[in-house]
Parts: C-alpha cells; structure tokens; sequence
C-alpha cells in the first residue's frame, strides 16, 4: 500500500515537472522545485489555497529548509520565465483569462487546478 503511495505522487511530480518545462521553466535552481513541490501540495489539499502564507507556503519551505519569503519568491521568479517564455500556453490553462502575469497564488491555483481535471499523460501545444 506505501508502494502504491509513493508511485502516486512520482507520477505527480512527473506531470508537474513536464508540465513546467511545457510552459518554459527550467530545473536549473531550487526555483522550479519549490514551484513543483508547491503545486503538489495544493493538488493533494485544494483547501490549504485558503492560508497560502501560514500553510502552504511554510510547508514548502520546511520540505527545503527555507522560509516561505523564499518560497514565494521562487515561485514568482518561474512565473516571470513563463510568462516570457510561453504566455500563450499559460493562457491557454487559463482559458484566455491572463490579461497579465499571475500572481503566484493564482499560478499555483491555476496549474494545481488544471492538473488535477487532466490525465497524467496528456500533453497540451501552444
């Protein structure tokens, strides 16, 4: 039953993981992975988008042993990637309701969001 777990949020980090190079981030800094971990969380518990900053965020950052300013950060540091990367892919999760940048509350909604209604391996082109 572990087994069965520990599959379940490899797959899921997976989808994240290729769904963040879809969209133009890199793995090259601890960015993308607070990013990724951040979007699993809030896959896993859809609530804790409502204390983003005394949860979801501190939860994150005791997984790296960070602090949620950094977190936070990171997160805005690969919405600004994407959103020069691949703003017509974003937009596209979106449905074309990104008039700008998303704030990182919003990104990881909206990824989380869009993930969890999706099937693992269903890819989406720009």
């Amino acid at each position: 039953m572990e087994n069965q777990g520990r599959d379940r949020c490899a797959a899921q980090m997976r989808q994240i993981y290729d769904l963040l190079y879809q969209l133009g981030a890199n793995a090259g800094n601890s960015s993308f992975f607070h990013t990724a971990y951040t979007i699993y969380l809030a896959m896993e518990d859809p609530e804790c988008m409502i204390l983003v900053t005394k949860w979801l965020y501190p939860a994150t950052a005791k997984e790296y042993h960070t602090n949620w300013r950094a977190v936070e950060r990171n997160i805005r540091s690969v919405i600004r990637a994407i959103w020069l990367n691949n703003p017509a892919l974003l937009r596209k999760i979106a449905h074309n309701r990104l008039y700008s940048r998303p704030t990182p509350t919003k990104f990881v909604a909206l990824l989380a969001g869009y993930l969890a209604a999706h099937e693992p391996d269903k890819t989406l082109q720009a």
